[in-house]
């Protein structure tokens, strides 16, 4: 499972998981996906200790990416799976996620923020400092209620879920219901991102890239379902895999350039935010340190919206080789 980290055994009332899954190139597409959500399900429940603890925001992040992975691998596979049965688990996973989410949306922020604190001059860092400092207050609160949905039944219960599904073939459509090979999803995605690329344009609202950015997210995520499949017997990946392997390489390039376009924009909008909630006697100092902040990030935002058409384009001639 390629160094997949494990949970330890019988964390908060689950059982061991046993060996972990593997699926071998000839094996039936849902067999992946099982094995997929297997390797994932271990790196959530193994980073969960770390989340409670606090001390390490990479365990909140993995956790948050493992959730995300296991999200887009039942969207992408769902053509394979028992819809009802799919639907159900994503939601959940979803829930999860949006626990997850602002924790880890202001660690982010707060470390951007304290960097760009950092680079002003001693006499305007106090009060850059001021302004991080309500964030640090709404991360305590939304801390709070991560907390909250992991100590609750509901996600007692999604443990028990991911572990029941991993340990039993999953559930899969009526026999008399075509099943696409799983290189077609793959292609499914490049589809649906090439489409909400032509809707866009060159030069579409921040939140349009943002959605783009998501979708080449799950383009990516989709081909780490299919990649271990397309090898041959002596398991050399197959002139598809190659290209399927080519164009996820030049997903991630458009993925980058979208994540940070996107994370200036947010952190644009939450320095606003952060002036406005300085109410009718806002300190000029702090009015002036967060002005320089909101310049910067839209100066760096405008950057990144010059360059993500390019990255497009090359994310584009890789997708028309598949």
């Amino acid at each position: 499972m390629d160094g997949a980290p494990q949970p330890p055994s019988n964390l908060y009332g689950v059982a061991d998981l046993g060996e972990p899954l593997k699926a071998g190139p000839g094996e039936p597409a849902v067999n992946h996906v099982r094995a997929l959500l297997d390797k994932r399900s271990r790196a959530m429940l193994h980073h969960e200790p770390g989340v409670r603890a606090g001390e390490d925001i990479e365990d909140l992040h993995k956790m948050r990416v493992s959730v995300r992975r296991m999200r887009a691998a039942l969207k992408a596979a769902r053509p394979l799976l028992e819809h009802t049965w799919a639907d159900r688990l994503r939601s959940d996973l979803g829930r999860l996620g949006r626990a997850l989410g602002p924790v880890r949306d202001l660690d982010v922020m707060i470390e951007r923020l304290r960097g760009e604190v950092a680079t002003l001059p001693p006499a305007e860092q106090a009060a850059g400092e001021r302004l991080v400092a309500v964030l640090e207050g709404d991360r305590v609160a939304a801390r709070a209620a991560m907390l909250d949905e992991l100590d609750s039944d509901r996600h007692a219960a999604l443990r028990r879920s991911l572990v029941e599904t991993v340990s039993a073939p999953l559930p899969e459509p009526p026999d008399d219901v075509a099943r696409p090979a799983l290189v077609e999803l793959v292609r499914v995605e490049t589809r649906r991102l090439t489409k909400a690329v032509r809707r866009a344009g060159s030069n579409p609202p921040d939140m349009t890239l943002h959605d783009l950015r998501i979708r080449a997210k799950r383009l990516r995520y989709t081909g780490e379902l299919v990649e271990p499949a397309m090898r041959d017997e002596k398991g050399k990946r197959t002139e598809d895999a190659k290209r399927v392997r080519t164009m996820l390489k030049a997903a991630a390039g458009l993925q980058e350039v979208l994540g940070d376009h996107q994370d200036a924009c947010v952190a644009e909008h939450r320095i606003r935010a952060l002036l406005d909630e300085l109410g009718t006697s806002p300190d000029a100092h702090e009015i002036f340190v967060g002005g320089r902040l909101v310049e910067r990030e839209r100066a760096r935002a405008e950057v990144l919206r010059a360059q993500w058409w390019d990255a497009w384009l090359e994310l584009s001639e890789r997708a028309e080789e598949l």
